[in-house]
């Protein structure tokens, strides 16, 4: 072992933060790149489902709300590929592996939009689900991806709150909006559990990460916090968790699920989801779009630059 790897050794063993002028294993570098680039992707991929409702959501206050939690995830995707440069990675890297699906986003963006409830199982449940595997990264070994989480996770949790709101307003709304209510948390549940990734036991990722303290709790650990979360939620609000296998361990005081669909998961991470190949498109043709936007900036930075000079 030569010095740089011991001193790195030591930064995770004292629980330090790895920061960008360290030394760090290629493997260390390249496995943050993958998660915080699929995190960025993630939030900017995840904007166009709520985008689907701006024009259609039903009062001033919730468009005014829907709009502000839209642009606070093109702020944490900026944040997020900013946090990926710092490794070594450009931003046109990242968006040229995201629009050829070299890169990956959470597969539960691949999911319609159809009905304002919706939106607001979006908030509830999947942003919900975010904030429990966020918060954790608060805690991750590489610092500015540590620090970025920390005002991330703060917008995260009004986000899962606006979502809430909107699953309250309908469950105890009339009879056909708490209908829709249902519906919503019908396709959304499954695809929010699995938002954690694969079991641990299947997690081609989990040992070294953990190791290394990239990923400070496993899979299964976050979602099951997820789920005794949720479940008393959705009591409150009188909707029925879509599983008939749903049960309370006394013993254990958590509580349990049935088996997932795992070759659905698999199959919209493949690319094949409802949507996989229209939020790509979207993507692809808005970066096009806005072409001559990046010119103008880069061409006034460059202007700046030699009146500096």
């Amino acid at each position: 072992m030569d010095k740089f790897e011991e001193a790195f050794n030591k930064i995770i063993e004292k629980d330090r933060k790895v920061e960008p002028r360290d030394w760090m294993p290629e493997k260390y570098r390249q496995t943050n790149i993958r998660q915080i680039s699929q995190h960025a992707h993630s939030e900017i991929i995840g904007m166009q489902p709520e985008g689907n409702w701006l024009l259609r959501a039903p009062s001033l206050r919730s468009k005014q709300v829907l709009l502000a939690k839209i642009q606070d995830e093109a702020g944490h995707g900026l944040y997020l590929y900013s946090v990926a440069e710092t490794l070594g990675i450009s931003r046109q890297e990242m968006i040229a592996q995201l629009q050829s699906g070299e890169a990956k986003y959470s597969s539960i963006f691949n999911y319609p939009t159809v009905s304002w409830a919706d939106i607001g199982a979006v908030g509830w449940l999947v942003d919900g689900a975010a904030i429990v595997n966020q918060v954790s990264l608060q805690r991750t070994s590489y610092g500015p991806y540590s620090r970025a989480m920390v005002r991330i996770c703060k917008e995260e949790s009004f986000h899962q709150r606006q979502g809430y709101e909107i699953m309250c307003s309908m469950a105890f709304g009339t009879a056909e909006q708490k209908e829709m209510a249902q519906d919503a948390l019908n396709r959304f549940w499954e695809p929010a559990l699995m938002m954690f990734g694969p079991h641990d036991s299947d997690s081609v990722h989990k040992g070294q990460s953990m190791e290394w303290k990239i990923k400070r709790e496993s899979n299964d650990h976050l979602r099951q916090r997820f789920i005794d979360r949720t479940v008393p939620q959705a009591q409150y609000l009188g909707l029925t968790i879509p599983d008939d296998q749903l049960k309370f361990n006394e013993e254990t005081q958590h509580w349990e699920t049935g088996p997932f669909n795992w070759d659905e998961f698999w199959n919209v991470v493949k690319g094949n989801g409802p949507c996989n190949q229209e939020r790509i498109d979207h993507h692809i043709a808005a970066h096009k779009d806005n072409e001559w936007v990046r010119e103008a900036a880069a061409a006034y930075a460059a202007k700046t630059e030699l009146e500096v000079a």
